[in-house]
């Protein structure tokens, strides 16, 4: 999705859209997003996204070099770029430094700041992880975004963030390693995508 240029109406609009998206309710096992001015509303994942993710989760935190808390769907609040609206967005998995001690007593939806990579496993709407997501997130400075597509059967790692986009892209096909830099630096086994 593109931003479309403000009007003088355009921030009645944006806030009357925010106050309706943080009024909503999405169904029981559904999560709700606002990224980039569209709200989307997503079903419970099946099974392999959740197996997918697991493997994220278990290797990152217990081969990190940096002690690491993770959460899975935590809201990031993610901060407004150029002529794009503020952001609300349900990573599939949020990863920060345990010394930080991020989320603990974070409101439903915390800043972004400190947080060292968010992932994603692809689901039926890839492009939205693929592109809009990923400029939400190097917008907000997130360092690392880990993007595992089950479309392509591959692992990216988005890193070096610079306005709208990450200036460093690596992909790796399913059964290969991705090595993840600092504070993580390991590689990323993936041969239980296959």
């Amino acid at each position: 999705m593109t931003c479309e240029p403000k009007t003088s109406s355009s921030p009645s609009q944006d806030e009357t859209l925010l106050e309706y998206f943080l009024a909503l309710e999405p169904p029981e096992g559904c999560r709700a997003e606002l990224i980039e001015g569209e709200i989307f509303v997503s079903p419970a994942p099946d099974g392999e996204h959740e197996d997918y993710l697991s493997t994220v989760f278990r290797q990152v935190l217990r081969h990190s070099k940096t002690d690491m808390d993770g959460s899975g769907n935590k809201g990031l609040k993610l901060p407004q770029g150029g002529l794009c609206p503020k952001s609300y967005s349900v990573p599939d998995a949020t990863f920060a430094p345990r010394e930080l001690r991020l989320f603990r007593g974070a409101p439903s939806w915390m800043p972004c700041e400190g947080v060292a990579l968010v992932a994603e496993v692809t689901s039926g709407k890839a492009n939205r992880d693929r592109v809009a997501k990923r400029h939400c997130y190097a917008r907000a400075g997130i360092p690392l975004y880990l993007l595992v597509d089950r479309e392509e059967e591959a692992v990216t790692l988005f890193s070096e963030p610079s306005g709208q986009d990450y200036t460093e892209i690596h992909t790796t096909p399913y059964g290969k390693a991705l090595p993840l830099p600092e504070p993580f630096a390991f590689d990323l086994e993936t041969a239980d995508f296959l």
